[in-house]
Order: structure tokens, then sequence, then C-alpha cells
């Protein structure tokens, strides 16, 4: 491939531009919908980019809006994969203020006196009830 490509794959850009580990994955992304390409989704991995193109996609619970800059013709080291596109996705809010990421949602909590009591509960109403093992 001596001249540079007008078009390329969608699935082999997003592999060049490391936003996916493998192309196999890249392309897994295309076909389950989940890259937006000039506002339609993009639902078979051939679909062609080009440069000036618009892409949209969710990199773990992040949303990354990318545009087309360069197509590559290799995947390579990060400073040459970072020249192919132009980064306008939001500011990235930190983990502590995700509420919808499961990996830091509040972990058993919920009102006082609603279901079922905690461990500690049960061993304070033991006690107010003088059901204690121990004396």
């Amino acid at each position: 491939m001596t001249e540079l490509a007008e078009k390329l794959r969608v699935d082999k850009w997003l592999w060049h531009a490391r936003f996916y580990k493998t192309r196999s994955l890249a392309s897994k992304a295309c076909q389950a919908g989940h890259i937006v390409l000039n506002g339609q989704s993009v639902s078979k991995a051939s679909a062609t980019v080009s440069a000036g193109d618009h892409l949209q996609f969710f990199q773990g619970p992040h949303l990354r809006v990318v545009e087309v800059v360069a197509l590559g013709e290799r995947r390579g080291p990060a400073p040459e994969a970072q020249a192919l596109y132009t980064d306008h996705s939001p500011p990235r809010v930190a983990k502590k203020e995700v509420a919808s990421d499961i990996r830091t949602a509040p972990v058993g909590a919920r009102e006082a006196g609603s279901g079922r009591p905690t461990k500690a509960e049960r061993r304070a109403l033991d006690r107010l009830r003088g059901d204690d093992e121990d004396a």
C-alpha cells in the first residue's frame, strides 16, 4: 500500500487509533451498534471512514466523541495514533461523582427501619429485649 487510501474500514481505523486493543473487539463493537458515525449507528465493521468524519462511542463509562483527521497505514505507537483524531469528548467526571457506575454505587444503603435489620441492629434489639446469650 504505497498510496494513502481515501477511505478505511471503521474497525480498522478504531484499532489503528488505539481505541480498541484488537481489531476483532472493534469489529464486535461495530456489529453491536455501539459506534455512531456522522450521527448514524454503524451495524457493519466494513463501513468506511474518511478525514472529517465524526465518531461517537463509549469507552468504559465515558463517552468519546472524536473527529477523524487522518487514516494512517499501521497501528503505531500512541503519539502516532493520537495524531489520527481530534478529541471532542465531554470532560470526564471523577469516579466518586458517578453514581450510575456499578463499581462506585453505595452498597447496602437503605432507609432506617425498612427491610430486615442488620446484624448490629439485631444485636441492639436483643440487648433491648434482654435476650442476650452472654448474660
